[in-house]
C-alpha cells in the first residue's frame, strides 16, 4: 500500500539548530565563528583553572609564557603565583578585552600576535596554556626545540595527552625520541563542560619537563634517535626485525633478551626506559 504523501515543513528545513548539541545551539554568532576559526575553547570553570595552575609548579622569579590567553581567566590566576607572565593572544578581537582585564596586574605583559612566530627567550622560562587543539603539534614542537625551556604545561585533547604519555599502554615515536631530554606526564584530566564553547571531547593536562641531566649524553643523542626511528619504522613487522636491518643480528637479539622484550614486540609496546637500555646494549663498544 503506498505511503501517504507528507507535506514538507519549511520551518523544519530552515532551522539551522535542528539536531545540534543543545550546549552549542547558541554558538552561531560572529564571535563564536571567530572562536572556531582560531580553534578556541575557553576555560570557565574555576576548579579546572586551579587544577591547571597547580600542575604548573612555577619557579619564583622565572618568566612564564602563556599561550592563548584568550579572555584572561587563566591569566589572572597565573599572575598570582608567577613572578613574570608574558601572555600571547593571536585573536585581535580579544586583545583589547584582555588588556582591560589585566590592567591591574603589573607583572603581566601582553603580547598580541602568534606565539609560534615568536623566538624563544634567551633566559630559562616555562610555557603554560589552554592551547588551540588544532595547533597542538606545532606548539609542542616549538617547546621541544626551545633550548632554555624548563617546563611546559599544556591543556590538550585528552586523547593526545594520553597517547604521548603512554596512558594507553603504548608509546609514541615523539615521546620515545625525546625521552632522554624530556619527561612526559599526564598531570590531570578536565571535563569538556569546563570549557566554552563546549568541545566534543574531554581535555588532558600534558606536562613536559626538561631533565636537569639528559639520560643520554648530548654527543650520543643523534645515534639514540636514529636507533629509535629505525625501531619505529615498522620494517619487518617487529622491533627486532627493524633493528636487525641496521645492527648485527646477534647483538640485537642479545639486547632484547637482556631487556626481556619479546622478539615479536611492536615499537609502541616498549617502554622508554627499555629503549634506553636497548640503545646502550646494542651500541656498546
Amino acid at each position: 500500500m503506498p505511503r501517504p504523501h507528507r507535506k514538507s515543513d519549511p520551518t523544519r528545513r530552515s532551522d539551522p539548530t535542528r539536531n545540534l548539541d543543545p550546549t552549542r545551539v547558541g554558538a552561531a554568532t560572529g564571535a563564536d565563528r571567530t572562536r572556531r576559526a582560531f580553534s578556541q575553547t575557553f576555560l570557565h570553570d574555576r576548579a579546572a583553572i586551579d587544577r591547571v595552575v597547580r600542575a604548573v609548579r612555577p619557579t619564583p622569579g622565572e618568566l612564564t609564557i602563556e599561550v592563548g590567553a584568550g579572555t584572561g581567566q587563566l591569566t589572572r590566576v597565573l599572575a598570582r603565583v608567577d613572578g613574570r607572565l608574558l601572555a600571547y593572544e593571536v585573536d585581535p578581537d580579544l586583545t583589547a578585552r584582555l588588556a582591560r582585564r589585566c590592567a591591574d596586574l603589573p607583572n603581566v605583559t601582553l603580547a598580541p600576535g602568534d606565539f609560534l612566530a615568536a623566538g624563544p627567550p634567551a633566559e630559562p622560562f616555562a610555557v603554560v596554556g589552554n592551547i588551540p587543539y588544532a595547533a597542538t603539534a606545532p606548539i609542542v614542537r616549538w617547546c621541544l626545540h626551545a633550548s632554555r625551556l624548563r617546563a611546559a604545561t599544556l591543556v590538550t585533547q585528552l586523547k593526545y595527552a594520553r597517547k604521548r604519555t603512554g596512558d594507553y599502554g603504548r608509546w609514541s615515536l615523539l615521546t620515545v625520541r625525546t625521552w632522554p631530554e624530556f619527561d612526559w606526564r599526564l598531570a590531570g584530566q578536565l571535563p569538556r563542560t569546563a570549557f566554552r564553547p563546549v568541545p566534543g571531547v574531554d581535555a588532558g593536562i600534558l606536562r613536559l619537563t626538561r631533565r636537569p641531566v639528559p639520560l643520554v649524553p648530548p654527543a650520543a643523542t643523534p645515534a639514540y634517535q636514529r636507533l629509535v626511528e629505525l625501531g619505529f619504522s615498522g620494517v619487518g613487522g617487529s622491533v627486532a626485525a627493524s633493528l636487525r636491518r641496521g645492527f648485527p643480528v646477534r647483538r640485537v637479539d642479545a639486547a632484547l633478551r637482556a631487556t626481556r622484550i619479546p622478539v615479536d614486540a611492536l615499537a609502541g609496546e616498549i617502554w622508554p626506559e627499555q629503549w634506553l637500555t636497548l640503545f646502550r646494549l646494542i651500541t656498546a663498544r
